[in-house]
């Protein structure tokens, strides 16, 4: 884009070319904020492959890494960052079916990016399996929330998730937990009209007198203890099984 009088600047009085800095500085920042790149967990979060401890799990989860191991910018292990040191405690940021995105020291410095799962212990000699059970539920529980559908399995914060706030609740609290009902009631606005005849034209005309709220579809979801053991769904779904998932995992590391 050129600005013609940007060639006679010296000669404008001090007044105008404070006015074009001004109009310079309106042009440079826009084009600067563009070229920003993107928040990187932004961009990680639209991969559907990838399961987010922080959305899974209630603590974080912390492995000790017993051998040294290349570290990797992207999970299919295409361009290497450098070396994840041993000895050391790593915290577990996300995971695949394959690899484990760590936060840790390299040989130089500090390092994120993923790495194998042969460089980590656990206390749980069964973590690698667990992991890769959980990594299995998440994956199913994140295209279910998609979906906006609902499986005996999932928990209540994956329900609200998944449909948002119920309709109704009842709550029954027990000496040994607590079970329940949410409804999960679909509406369907139907606009009511009159037909009228215009007095001055002789027209018919048609208005709008009332709205109608129905009832267009219903979802009851039955829980105990923040799991949910029954869905009912009154629309038609024909020829669809029931939707079961595994129940959230407990392991230790």
């Amino acid at each position: 884009m050129e600005i013609p009088f940007f060639n006679n600047a010296a000669k404008l009085p001090s007044m105008k070319l404070e006015i074009l800095a001004v109009i310079v500085a309106c042009l440079v920042l826009p084009l600067q904020a563009q070229s920003k790149r993107p928040d990187r967990r932004s961009l990680l979060d639209v991969d559907p492959s990838v399961v987010y401890l922080d959305q899974a799990l209630k603590k974080p989860l912390d492995l000790k890494v017993v051998k040294e191991a290349p570290v990797y910018s992207d999970k299919d292990g295409n361009i290497r960052l450098g070396t994840l040191k041993a000895n050391q405690t790593v915290r577990v940021e996300a995971i695949t079916d394959k690899n484990y995105r760590v936060r840790g020291q390299g040989t130089r410095d500090g390092i994120s990016g993923w790495v194998a799962p042969w460089a980590f212990s656990s206390t749980d000699p069964e973590f690698v399996a667990n992991l890769k059970l959980l990594y299995d539920r998440q994956i199913q529980v994140q295209k279910l929330i998609a979906a906006k559908s609902i499986a005996v399995g999932m928990t209540l914060d994956e329900v609200t998730q998944s449909k948002g706030k119920p309709t109704k609740t009842s709550l029954r609290k027990t000496a040994t937990g607590q079970s329940g009902h949410w409804d999960f009631i679909e509406f369907e606005d139907i606009k009511n009209y009159a037909t009228e005849i215009d007095r001055t034209t002789g027209q018919t005309y048609r208005r709008l007198v009332s709205v109608t709220r129905v009832e267009k579809g219903k979802t009851a979801v039955e829980f105990e203890n923040d799991v949910v053991t029954a869905v009912e769904e009154s629309v038609d779904h024909a020829g669809e099984n029931v939707r079961i998932i595994v129940p959230p995992l407990v392991f230790r590391w």
